[in-house]
């Protein structure tokens, strides 16, 4: 009976396993030839010919703000230059516990003022609101309220905003000067099926060279985890959710970079509060809204790397987000389980939801299950070194191939690793990460199912800290 458990077990690991390389396979082949077709599409000409438009419509950007007293200067004077006609800007200061406000009201001349608007979605008190006398800063607001989280900094400024369109970002996050350009374009191509979101491409900002909120030089992180994490980006943005946005199943849009029709944000509800998956939990709602009404529509990425920002550093507080990303995952499929393997869904429900269940949420779980059944053979002395071995080899060596892959789409489509000693770089990376983030990773996402599932806390973020941009001044 034991040794017909044994095989079982074998059998299940070893289906696993080819099931994950035939999925992600099939996805690198997709999202090649849909990063080729962007790629010949996208003539930075065609995204500078909307600044001769004055009926563009208005943007409004979102950033929540809370303790980024290092990074917030920097940021807004990225935002202040952004090649569009009709865009504002709304920094939500939401309760931060450092000089974030004060500095930003320092830097940008900013004034208290009377802003009479009533709010459209539920949030926390707004003590005030602050622009700037200075004609260079007219399109800038801060709006400082009580503390609520990122959803509740979100509403605040959605409630105030005035554009058609709202783009939300991290304010650790530094963007491309046509990032509205680039967001804003697919929501006018589609005719057959409304646009209801688009995505950009989020890079690593650690060790780049900034001045003014503008990107100077790309340079590989000297920091090992976040070297890790240029390569776990790449994979994500060029190869999974390209894939998934030919395929028309993206559910996600990075809370970084994300664009959004903003009445459809309304009639949804806005941002949810009781989840710190509001990014992902937002789309989905959006979606099974669309669905239910039976109404063609699509979420858009585009892939041209145009946002970068800062990964932690830290292990600790990699541990804590990676656990958040894990708790808030678990969060969206448990609230919309009503759309799994629903056909009502199409392929979001047949598929996107299902994949991400199976190869997302359960794989940390499967793999440390491995590692201790792995454990448990050796000591009884039953471990089928041919089978283990040529198991190993199958899957160490095609993740290998995945990230080299994923490196070679970047550097031929993008050429933003300029340097051979840097694509030398991460392919080292490529070879070692199976046996050191990988495990810690997984490590920190089982920690995320123990958090919500015994500990019941599903809404807590955790202290993100940050070290701040490579600045270059002028000389």
């Amino acid at each position: 009976m034991t040794k017909l458990i044994l095989v079982i077990l074998e059998y299940i690991f070893l289906t696993y396993a080819i099931m994950i390389v035939v999925h992600y396979f099939i996805m690198a082949i997709i999202a090649l030839f849909e990063l080729r077709k962007v790629v010949r599409e996208n003539d930075l000409a065609q995204y500078k010919s909307l600044m001769v438009y004055d009926r563009v419509p208005w943007v409004s950007i979102v950033a929540p703000a809370f303790n980024e007293e290092k990074t917030i200067v920097e940021n807004i004077n990225g935002l202040l230059h952004l090649r569009y006609p009709n865009y504002e800007i709304i920094v939500v200061n939401d309760g931060s516990k450092d000089e974030t406000l004060q500095t930003a009201i320092d830097a940008f001349e900013l004034v208290k003022v009377d802003f009479a608007k009533e709010p459209i979605l539920e949030h926390k008190e707004i003590r005030g609101i602050y622009r700037s006398n200075l004609e260079a800063y007219s399109n800038l607001i801060i709006i400082d309220k009580e503390n609520g989280g990122k959803s509740d900094a979100l509403n605040a400024g959605i409630s105030i905003a005035k554009g058609q369109y709202f783009m939300t970002i991290d304010v650790d996050t530094i963007i491309d000067p046509y990032v509205i350009q680039y967001l804003i374009k697919p929501f006018f191509e589609h005719s057959d099926s409304k646009v209801i979101a688009t995505g950009g491409t989020i890079r690593v900002a650690n060790s780049c060279e900034f001045r003014k909120g503008h990107l100077l030089n790309v340079n590989i992180p000297k920091n090992f985890l976040a070297r890790f994490q240029v390569l776990e980006y790449n994979r994500a943005f060029l190869l999974s959710r390209l894939a998934w946005k030919k395929l028309n199943g993206m559910v996600l849009i990075s809370g970084a970079l994300g664009m959004f029709d903003r009445d459809l944000v309304l009639q949804c509800g806005g941002y949810s509060t009781k989840t710190v998956g509001e990014d992902m939990e937002l789309i989905l709602r959006m979606r099974r809204y669309m669905y239910d009404r039976k109404e063609k529509h699509q979420v858009i990425l585009v892939p041209h790397p145009m946002s970068w920002t800062e990964v932690p550093e830290n292990w600790r507080v990699f541990g804590r987000q990676r656990s958040r990303w894990t708790r808030g995952l678990i969060d969206c499929m448990i609230t919309h389980r009503k759309m799994w393997f629903n056909p009502r869904y199409k392929i979001v429900g047949m598929f996107s939801m299902p994949t991400m269940i199976v190869y997302e949420w359960f794989a940390p779980v499967i793999q440390t299950l491995g590692i201790f059944y792995f454990i448990y053979l050796v000591a009884i002395n039953h471990v089928s070194w041919p089978f283990f071995l040529v198991l190993l080899f199958f899957v160490y060596f095609f993740g290998i191939a995945f990230s080299t892959w994923a490196l070679l789409c970047d550097h031929f489509a993008y050429h933003k690793y300029k340097k051979t000693n840097h694509i030398f770089r991460l392919l080292v990376i490529a070879w070692i990460e199976a046996f050191t983030f990988n495990l810690i990773n997984s490590f920190f996402a089982l920690k995320g199912n123990f958090e919500y599932f015994v500990k019941r806390n599903r809404s807590g973020w955790g202290h993100m800290s940050r070290t701040g941009f490579v600045t270059i001044k002028k000389p």
